[in-house]
């Protein structure tokens, strides 16, 4: 019975002693946290969680130095554990406000205004859990807003550019029937022209009127008429020859 009792005295004496070097890991982070040594503050932190990972004050000591780093996603992961872990609503009221904030810091707003929701649910009286939620809201809405105005610009931009690729489009059309318009015009004067310096359609016999060919007949008569009187006067005269003296 006394081996037995010894040993029980030497266990928990052991476990106080492993308790205090705990608790002195968390006291050093605490002095470095407070001269913004927050590297150092993280390292004996994670001292104090190693030899009991289920310290509230060192996950939640921890959780504070990596925020402080910018380390934001790991500090959520922290924080949400504690969260998910502790009964104590006191606990999870402060973790998910923290939560909050190191979403709100990664400007994922939605997350964070329903993390700061869930730490009102665990401490309604938190003055400053509900500013950092209408402030969260706020921003929520702005970004919205801001991302309805982005939307309308695109789109208007959209429509500008649509209306000055048709605009280019009618402007090509126009110039191609201009072109087309000027083109057929030189050939047609071409045509006129030609017909002016003659080299145009000669008329048709079938086209000329009943006046014009008879005077045309006639000056065929006329000239037939002086061929065959030339003819006549050159038989009459004869051909010269050489005289053949008969005599």
């Amino acid at each position: 019975m006394r081996v037995l009792i010894i040993i029980i005295f030497i266990a928990f004496q052991g476990s106080f002693l492993f308790a205090q070097k705990e608790k002195k890991d968390i006291h050093d982070g605490n002095k470095l946290y407070e001269q913004k040594k927050y590297k150092e503050a993280e390292a004996s932190y994670r001292k104090s969680v190693a030899k009991s990972q289920q310290s509230v004050a060192g996950n939640f000591n921890l959780g504070d130095a990596l925020y402080k780093q910018k380390k934001l996603e790991d500090a959520g992961k922290k924080f949400t554990d504690i969260a998910n872990s502790s009964a104590d609503k006191g606990v999870k009221a402060q973790a998910y406000h923290n939560l909050g904030n190191s979403l709100l810091e990664s400007s994922k707003l939605e997350e964070s205004v329903a993390a700061y929701k869930k730490s009102l649910i665990n401490n309604p009286k938190d003055d400053q859990t509900r500013y950092n939620l209408a402030y969260a809201q706020e921003k929520l809405k702005q970004q919205q807003q801001q991302k309805k105005d982005d939307k309308k610009k695109d789109d208007k931009n959209k429509d500008k550019k649509d209306q000055k690729d048709k605009d280019k489009q009618d402007q090509n059309k126009d110039q191609k029937d201009k072109d087309k318009k000027d083109k057929d015009k030189q050939d047609q004067d071409k045509k006129d022209q030609d017909k002016k310096d003659g080299k145009g359609e000669q008329p048709q016999p079938d086209k000329l009127s009943k006046e014009e060919a008879e005077r045309m007949l006639e000056a065929l008569n006329q000239e037939e008429k002086k061929t065959q009187d030339k003819l006549k006067n050159k038989k009459a005269k004869g051909v010269k020859g050489r005289i053949v003296k008969d005599w």
